[in-house]
């Protein structure tokens, strides 16, 4: 249904070094890169980042998050240290939600500029 998404940033070269760090685990990795702008994916852009002076205020209760598909439960592992590192904060350790399935397996973190993310396996 969706063809991308697209956030809002203050800083480009901060959420670069978050982004690139957190999303390798996760098979992604950074596609297009302008001054401004940076484009991640694998195989083609998803995910659309633009460095902005208003950004989207955070807000925990919005329930506004951004989940990423991994290969297996060792990258959902890998995202969640990789985003904490990288200056995320954490939201979830890794594990199974089993309030949503049997094989749910995700880990939720904060990036730097107050979006939730989320790492999600499936199987």
């Amino acid at each position: 249904m969706l063809d991308h998404v697209s956030i809002g940033v203050r800083d480009v070269a901060r959420t670069k070094a978050f982004y690139d760090a957190a999303l390798a685990p996760l098979g992604y990795r950074c596609l297009s890169e302008g001054a401004d702008s940076l484009g991640y994916g694998a195989g083609q852009v998803v995910f659309w980042i633009s460095q902005t002076d208003h950004p989207v205020a955070a807000d925990m209760r919005s329930g506004l998050h951004f989940c990423f598909s991994a290969p297996d439960r060792g990258a959902v592992d890998r995202f969640h240290a990789a985003a904490l590192a990288a200056g995320g904060s954490d939201n979830g350790p890794p594990g199974l939600r089993l309030d949503y399935s049997a094989t749910y397996y995700a880990a939720f973190a904060i990036d730097p500029d107050g979006y939730r993310v989320e790492a999600y396996h499936g199987g």
